[in-house]
């Protein structure tokens, strides 16, 4: 009988998670199906049992659902516990177990895809929520020389740094409070490309060499990485890949094996730019 799985969200008609899954299905001969589930924004614990129910064996969250998935999870990783939000759950005999792939994907991506060491860098993060707070612990865990997180309000910044100060020392503070300072990686984890919106910053944040990413992506250009073309930064990238690395985290999740994200990441891109 074909394992089932799903990709849970509000809205989810969108997620490209199913042709994700299905390619790597096909790529390492698993017998699984993989399905968009929309829940209701007050009925996600009825959805996961209802899938349950039916016979699903995991699934991955999207927007909104990922702290309540958090909470709904009878086991937790680390890095869940870390992040505060699960984005894959695994259902077995007696347990939801929780996970967040996130982290492990952008960095992944940074790393594997773009080839750039994050040891002994100076990364900016911007933004305070959910995608902030996730990447922060795989974040830290490479060495970078230092890390700093700038928002629009210092106080939200400041509170989720020091939620991981027993890490490493990482810096807060608003926008304004970086001019003067450059950064060789300076990661975008605010929802405003979605929104089309640029952020204020500060001119002068890229080093030379300097890596800007963005964990939204579209068609063409983000606004945060045509501000950043625009202010200098040598290398820049979307968020495409760190998707799909994420995916193929929480794949080896459920079934041991990791795919290869190449050909799928190169498929995905195509199918976006035409």
């Amino acid at each position: 009988m074909t394992d089932r799985y799903c990709v849970l969200g509000n809205p989810v008609a969108h997620s490209r998670s199913p042709a994700i899954h299905a390619q790597f299905a096909a790529q390492c001969g698993q017998d699984m199906g993989y399905e968009a589930v929309l829940a209701p924004l007050n009925g996600f614990a009825v959805t996961v049992a209802q899938f349950i129910a039916a016979g699903g064996k995991g699934a991955n969250v999207t927007v909104p659902f990922k702290e309540e998935a958090f909470r709904l999870s009878t086991r937790r990783s680390a890095r869940a516990e870390r992040a505060g939000a699960v984005n894959t759950l695994v259902f077995g005999a007696d347990e939801i177990f929780g996970d967040n792939t996130d982290g492990a994907g952008l960095v992944r991506d940074i790393e594997a895809n773009r080839g750039i060491a994050l040891a002994g860098k100076r990364i900016l993060l911007l933004g305070a929520g959910g995608a902030a707070r996730g990447a922060l612990a795989p974040l830290l865990e490479c060495r970078p020389a230092g890390l700093a997180i700038a928002n629009r309000t210092a106080d939200k910044a400041a509170a989720l740094a020091a939620g991981f100060a027993d890490l490493a020392a990482v810096d807060a503070g608003n926008y304004a409070d970086f001019a003067g300072r450059t950064f060789d990686v300076v990661i975008n984890a605010t929802s405003a490309s979605l929104a089309g919106a640029a952020l204020p910053l500060p001119a002068g944040l890229f080093a030379p060499d300097s890596l800007a990413y963005d964990m939204m992506y579209g068609k063409g250009e983000t606004p945060f990485l045509a501000l950043a073309r625009a202010q200098g930064a040598a290398r820049r990238a979307d968020g495409l890949g760190m998707l799909v690395e994420q995916a193929a985290e929480a794949f080896l999740v459920w079934r041991g094996v990791r795919p290869d994200t190449a050909p799928v990441l190169a498929a995905l891109r195509a199918q976006i730019a035409a």
